[in-house]
Parts: structure tokens; C-alpha cells; sequence
């Protein structure tokens, strides 16, 4: 026990895991955590690599490279931060002052952030058979957004030893927020675009403004303003992009000069126009900025807009900028510009008043200038993104100012698509009680021609109903009639005593002996001849009648009575005459219970005669006894 007691002392403490194991051990707990970091270093390096496969073929293609693939690679780490929004310096001036590079080309930026959006979309839905739950929005948004800027930090510092190099104050601010900004909207994307994360915002907002929007139906409405405020910026931009192809084609012989001094090969002036299509988006701000009437910066102190024209003296050629208008006052060349804000804000009011059918004068009112809010934050955010600095000195200052372009696209938004947007309402109020009354007389008068076509219908099938139960009743008149005549008159009652009694043969009396009838001579059977009578069922008149024109088949003769003999065969018993005139009577007697198959259905059958009926209602005679037969 006593050795025991020191081992258990002197235990040996723990060892402390690496900060590899670590790593493992965080992967292995949270997968999403690991599939969000590769899907944004993933979505960096297919970024970045675009971008140096582009630069490397435009560097082989150039007969005058400036310097080695180095330089080349250098350029394209420099043009993939300055995506994201990085300002760029540049350090090899002729002055030996650095000038910074500002001036974002808006359409680079796409791709970098639909990268990092599908990234963090596919980060939330990392398995793809759907058996484990989705990650949670926190982890795939962290992984996508550390290992993207893993990438971007190495891209960085590689950057900083070429020409162009990164500001790191921009570096640290710009690279980040758009990274955050981007993978969370994929992952609010993925999960379904709930409403906690807009509510959270909306709480920032006025007390006014929050009531309205957080109110009964806040999310009808604030999709209708955002609809209406996204209808104006699509708007805005599209004709700040027609005024610029405008210009730029009626200033087509300077643009074209432009465009040929810059350069002389094929590559270069491949590079060129790469560069002005990515620069296509910022000139269309410019192009909004100059109609909704601040207009835009070409050098310090010096702006260019519809009332006036004054660009800076000394500016490099470049194709785009040869659609500034020329120096001096504006013209009303000029002022039609004006064109572009008010159909914005008419689009505006339109989508507000069209929305807001249901809602108070006053509330559309609200929401249309809610809209115009939100048109004049994304117009001014667009104008921060589209500008920058081109150099230092009056090159410091390129692009719209952003609280110019904020500040008169909400008041273009107040004056013109509120009034709309009340008007709208109000009309679209009249109209649609106009349509609702049009629509219920129509219906009504549509309801009334049917019932009558209705009721015209139904007289019209009772008519045809009655007529045809009369032609049925006339028709089945006749052929009831003429079964009825057909039909036989029923069997008197003497006919039938004469039947039973004549299929009944007398039996003769032990004492007294067989019985005779006077005055007709009565023949007996001969031993060892039997009589047989066969039953005929009557058949009654109803049942006499054919039910169709199909003749009854005629029973034979030889049906009324089957005679079997017995051992010694009849020689001369049935040659009585008063056995033959019996005979004879029962076969009348049958012909007039079963008509004849020729005669016609309309035909009365014939009566019977005197004569058959006298011999009918005659009782037959019973048939001689043995004594009888021997004196006979």
C-alpha cells in the first residue's frame, strides 16, 4: 500500500495538444466550419485567378512588355484587391509622389462578390444529400469570411512589392466589409430570406418611420417601397447610361482619336477596351448624377453638370471621357437630361399608388417618400463606389460627389413621387369602384340572360317531354285495341262443365249396373284398352294477346287426347258416330281458344257456329259398357 500511494503522486500531467490538433479537433466538432473555410479560400482563388490568367495574356500578347511575369502577377494581385474596393498607389510617378488609383471599375467588382455570395450559400447547405441539418448561419458565415480573407491577406502582402501597390488603411476597411457584406447575403439567401435580420435594421430608422414599417402589413409595405425605390434606380442608371452613349456618339471623332493615341498594338488597345467596358456601370452613375442635376467632378474645383461645363484643362486622353460636354453654359441640349429623374420619380409614385390600393392617402404618401429614401441611398452609395482619386493635385477628385447625388435624388424623389403616388391612388380609387360596378352589371346581365336562357331551355324540354308521351300514347292506342280484339272471349261456364266431364269417363255402378243415355247408343272399350285424357292448361285472354307480330305456333290435333293402347289394339270402337261428332266438338271448341298464326293482327276471329256450340254444350255420352258392345 505504501508504494502505491508515490505512484499516484507522482502522476504525470497532461500533455498539451498542438495547434494542429487543435485545428483538427474544431474541424472534426463543426464541419461547416470547415467546409465554409475551404469555400472561401475556394471563391478567393478562382477570383484571383480569373483575373491573373486575364493579365497573363494580355502580358504575352504585348510586343513592348514593361517588365517580367513577376511585374505581370504583381499587376494582377494589385487589380483583384482594387475589385473589392482597395485603393491602389502608385508609386513610379514622374513627380516621385505616390498617386493613389481610387476609381473602382464597377463591373470587376461582380464577380469577386457573386464568388464570396455562392460561397456562403453553399457553406449553409454543406451536405448535399439532405440527411444533416443545415450549418447555422454564424459558422458558415465566419468560415467563408476567414478563409476568404486568408486568401486576401497573402494576396495583399504579395501585392505590396510590385508597382501598384495597396493601401493598407483601405486594405483593412474596404477588403473586409465587402467580404462580410457579400457572404451574409448568401447566407440570408440560403436560409430562406427571413424577416429577423431586416427588422433588426428597420430598428435603426426613425420612430415614425419604424411604426410604419414594423406596423400591421410593415412587410407589404416595405416591399412596396423597395420595389418602387429599386424601379426609380433601374431608371436613373439606365438613362444616366443612354445620356453617355448619347454623347459619346456625338462626340464619335474625338472618342476615336482618343482610343487610337493611347496605344498602338492590338494588345494594348484589347486592354483599353476591356477597361472601358468594365468602367461602362461608373459612367452610367456619372451619366444619373449629371441628369438628376449635381453632375460629377473632373479635377478639383472643377464639375461638370447641366447648367454648366467646366472639366479640368489638362485631362488624359481616354475614350470615355471625350463624351463630356463641352466647356460653357449649359443649353437646352442640356437641361432635356432633366427627362431622366422625372421618369424615375413617375415610376416611383406609379409602383406606390399601384401598391398601396388599399391603404390611406396619408400612408401612400409615407411610403412614396420611404421609396424615395431608398433610391437616394443607393444612388449615393453608387456615386462613393463609381468615384475615386485618379492622382494627386486636381486629379484628387474624379466622379460625383455622394451627398450631392443623395441629397437631389431625394428631392427629385418628395416632388415627384409623392404627388404621383397620391394621385395614383386616388385615381386608381375611382377607377377601380368604376370597374367594380362595370363588372357587377356586366355580371348581373350576364346572370339574368342565362336564367332566361335557362328557363327557355326547360319550357322547351317539357314541351318536347309532353310530345313525346303523346305520340308514345298515341301510338300504343292502336295496339292495344287491336290486342284486345285479337284476344278470345272467355269460356262460358257450360263449355267447361262439358270439358270436365268429358275428359271424366263414367265409371259404371256395381248394382245397378253402367249407366245409359237415352237415345244414343253407348260403346264401351274393349278390355285392355285404356283412355287417356291430356291436361290443356286455358290459356287467359290477357295472356292470349301476342305481345309481337310473331305468330303463335298452332297446337296439332293430336295434342288434345294421346291414346295409348293397351294389349289388344281398338278395331271399331271410335267409328261411332257420336264419339266423332264429340270429336269434332272439342276440336271447335280448340280452334276458337287458339287464334290461327295467318290471320292478321286487326282481324276479328270468327265466331263459332250454332252447330258447335249446340254439340259443345251437349253432354258427350259415356262410353258403352262390356254387355253393351255385344248386343251392338
Amino acid at each position: 500500500m505504501t508504494g502505491v500511494i508515490p505512484m499516484t503522486a507522482r502522476r504525470s500531467s497532461p500533455r498539451r495538444p498542438s495547434s494542429s490538433q487543435l485545428l483538427t479537433r474544431v474541424c472534426d466538432r463543426s464541419p461547416g466550419l470547415a467546409a465554409g473555410l475551404v469555400g472561401g479560400a475556394v471563391a478567393a482563388g478562382l477570383g484571383l485567378g480569373a483575373l491573373t490568367v486575364l493579365v497573363m495574356v494580355l502580358w504575352i500578347s504585348s510586343p513592348y512588355p514593361d517588365s517580367g511575369p513577376g511585374g505581370a502577377l504583381h499587376v494582377a494581385a494589385a487589380l483583384w484587391l482594387l475589385a473589392h474596393g482597395v485603393e491602389l498607389v502608385r508609386a513610379d510617378t514622374l513627380s516621385g509622389v505616390p498617386a493613389p488609383v481610387g476609381v473602382t471599375p464597377l463591373l470587376l467588382s461582380v464577380l469577386p462578390v457573386w464568388l464570396v455570395h455562392r460561397a456562403a450559400r453553399d457553406a449553409v447547405d454543406a451536405d448535399e444529400d439532405g440527411v444533416a441539418p443545415p450549418v447555422s448561419a454564424r459558422t458558415a458565415w465566419a468560415g467563408v469570411v476567414l478563409g476568404y480573407l486568408t486568401v486576401g491577406a497573402g494576396t495583399a502582402l504579395y501585392a505590396a512589392g510590385g508597382s501598384l501597390r495597396p493601401s493598407w488603411a483601405w486594405t483593412v476597411l474596404g477588403l473586409p466589409t465587402v467580404v462580410a457584406l457579400s457572404a451574409g447575403a448568401g447566407v440570408w439567401t440560403a436560409y430562406g430570406r427571413p424577416r429577423g435580420p431586416v427588422d433588426r435594421l428597420l430598428r435603426l430608422l426613425p420612430p415614425g418611420t419604424r411604426r410604419v414599417l414594423l406596423g400591421p402589413r410593415g412587410r407589404e409595405k416595405f416591399l412596396v417601397a423597395v420595389r418602387a425605390a429599386g424601379a426609380a434606380v433601374a431608371v436613373s442608371v439606365g438613362g444616366g447610361a443612354g445620356l453617355v452613349a448619347v454623347s459619346s456618339v456625338w462626340h464619335g471623332d474625338v472618342a476615336r482619336e482618343a482610343f487610337l493615341r493611347l496605344t498602338e498594338g492590338w494588345s494594348g488597345r484589347c486592354a483599353v477596351l476591356l477597361l472601358c467596358v468594365t468602367l461602362v456601370p461608373n459612367a452610367a452613375v456619372w451619366g444619373a448624377a449629371y441628369a438628376l442635376g449635381p453632375g460629377f467632378a473632373l479635377g478639383t474645383g472643377h464639375g461638370v453638370g447641366p447648367w454648366v461645363s467646366d472639366p479640368a484643362p489638362m485631362l488624359p486622353p481616354f475614350p470615355l471621357l471625350a463624351a463630356v460636354p463641352d466647356a460653357g453654359a449649359g443649353t437646352p441640349w442640356n437641361w432635356a437630361a432633366g427627362v431622366v429623374p422625372l421618369a424615375a420619380g413617375v415610376t416611383m409614385g406609379w409602383f406606390v399608388g399601384r401598391g398601396g390600393m388599399r391603404w390611406s392617402v396619408r400612408r401612400t404618401a409615407v411610403i412614396a417618400g420611404l421609396a424615395a429614401a431608398v433610391c437616394a441611398a443607393v444612388l449615393a452609395v453608387a456615386a462613393v463606389m463609381a468615384g475615386g482619386p485618379l492622382g494627386v493635385g486636381v486629379l484628387a477628385r474624379f466622379g460625383p460627389v455622394w451627398w450631392q447625388v443623395g441629397g437631389a435624388a431625394l428631392a427629385w424623389g418628395v416632388g415627384v413621387a409623392v404627388p404621383v403616388a397620391v394621385v395614383v391612388r386616388v385615381c386608381g380609387g375611382w377607377v377601380a369602384r368604376w370597374r367594380t360596378a362595370a363588372a357587377t352589371k356586366a355580371l348581373t346581365k350576364a346572370a339574368a340572360k342565362a336564367a332566361e336562357e335557362a328557363s327557355r331551355a326547360l319550357s322547351l324540354a317539357e314541351a318536347r317531354a309532353t310530345a313525346s308521351r303523346t305520340t308514345q300514347a298515341s301510338r300504343a292506342t292502336p295496339q292495344k285495341a287491336a290486342a284486345q280484339k285479337a284476344a278470345p272471349p272467355k269460356a262460358t261456364e257450360p263449355s267447361k262443365a262439358t270439358v270436365a266431364k268429358s275428359s271424366t269417363p263414367a265409371k259404371p255402378s256395381k248394382r245397378s249396373g253402367p249407366s245409359k243415355s237415352p237415345g244414343t247408343p253407348v260403346v264401351a272399350p274393349r278390355d285392355g284398352v285404356t283412355l287417356r285424357k291430356k291436361t290443356v292448361t286455358p290459356v287467359p285472354p290477357e295472356a292470349a294477346a301476342p305481345p309481337s307480330p310473331r305468330p303463335v305456333p298452332h297446337p296439332k290435333e293430336s295434342e288434345a287426347y294421346d291414346l295409348l293402347p293397351a294389349d289388344e289394339p281398338v278395331e271399331d270402337v271410335w267409328r261411332d258416330e257420336a264419339l266423332r261428332a264429340r270429336w269434332d266438338a272439342l276440336r271447335d271448341e280448340l280452334r276458337q281458344r287458339t287464334p290461327e298464326p295467318e290471320a292478321p293482327a286487326n282481324t276479328e276471329p270468327e265466331p263459332p257456329t250454332a252447330q258447335a256450340e249446340a254439340e259443345a254444350k251437349a253432354e258427350p255420352p259415356a262410353p258403352p259398357s262390356p254387355q253393351d258392345r255385344g248386343t251392338s
